[in-house]
């Protein structure tokens, strides 16, 4: 494992909510960093599908590691803001939220990311996200 893959690890595994959720780190290369999460009706909102503060849950925490993979070494990352459209039901067996960094200043780094559903071998874009992380000496 590398340096990089070890930092996002280390911080990944730290994080409550990403462990209470069920969320695993899926892939780490730099600028970009997928988190799974099997789907499970604890996480369900009323008419059965994947709730939204789930996958916005994910979604943020893709786009704040592969921005951490851009941040300068001593610096964490936090979340500035961030947009989330949700384009369907989160309707699947298991989900794939992408952050992807798009540009990464001295302080800011501009991510962009999207949530696959699968189910039944397909995959839909459920969600899409732009986003604005802060790097902070940590």
């Amino acid at each position: 494992m590398s340096d990089l893959q070890q930092r996002i690890s280390n911080s990944f595994n730290a994080q409550g909510l990403m462990a209470t959720l069920g969320a695993q780190l899926a892939s780490v290369a730099d600028g970009e960093v997928q988190i799974a999460l099997p789907f499970s009706a604890h996480l369900s909102q009323q008419h059965g599908y994947l709730h939204a503060g789930a996958t916005t849950s994910i979604l943020d925490s893709a786009c704040g590691y592969a921005a951490l993979t851009r941040a300068p070494a001593g610096h964490e990352v936090v979340s500035v803001e961030f947009k989330i459209n949700l384009l369907r039901p989160a309707i699947g067996e298991r989900f794939v939220a992408i952050g992807r960094v798009q540009n990464a200043g001295r302080t800011l780094i501009i991510c962009n990311g999207e949530v696959l559903a699968m189910r039944d071998g397909a995959r839909k874009v459920v969600a899409l996200t732009q986003a604005t992380m802060m790097a902070v000496a940590a």
